[in-house]
């Protein structure tokens, strides 16, 4: 059952909203910082008759309704921090060259990595480290060599890996494969 399900499934078998339960929650105090999720299943269970499903979906809910949101900016920021924000000119040096292909290209900040999409569908990835950026690379049917390595079981999303240990290392041999990877997209 998806998450959207659950909630569906709620609001039919008591009648009450998200919004609802949020104002019933908060009136008993199970909004406040340190309330523990048994606290609020036990009450959506046993006043409300909900499952241990359906009541911790809609813990889920009403914890991320006051929850700081996280923008995209700040998922990036956290990539970059501490050691490797000196990383930070190299990428965004990267992402211009890459922006060149076209403007259908974007990228979606995930907790492991960055990916790089043409339309939505992923090309590439940036991988931040200390040490350097792994860039993966989406080239089936091109040969690994000295600097394009297969990816192996690095990321099983991408064929090729790329690694880049100085920031003149964001070349023109690395642009014209993230380019062919575009393409082949």
């Amino acid at each position: 059952m998806s998450y959207q399900a659950y909630l569906d499934t709620i609001k039919e078998k008591t009648g009450l909203s998200v919004g609802d339960f949020q104002k019933l929650a908060d009136e008993r105090g199970l909004l406040r910082p340190g309330v523990k999720a048994g606290e609020v299943v036990t009450w959506l269970k046993i006043d409300h008759g909900l499952g241990h499903g359906h009541a911790m979906a809609m813990y889920g809910t009403l914890r991320a309704i006051d929850a700081p949101k996280v923008t995209d900016q700040d998922r990036v920021d956290k990539h970059f921090s501490g050691k490797r924000s000196a990383w930070i000119p190299a990428y965004n040096k990267l992402l211009k060259q890459v922006q060149k292909f076209g403007t259908d290209v974007s990228t979606q900040v995930g907790n492991s990595y960055i990916s790089l999409l043409r339309g939505g569908k992923k090309f590439a990835i940036v991988k931040v480290s200390a040490e350097r950026l792994d860039v993966g690379i989406k080239l089936k049917g091109t040969d690994a060599n000295e600097r394009l390595t297969s990816a192996g079981t690095w990321n099983s999303m991408v064929t090729h890996r790329v690694i880049i240990t100085r920031a003149a290392q964001i070349d023109r041999e690395l642009v014209v494969w993230l380019r062919q990877a575009y393409a082949k997209v």
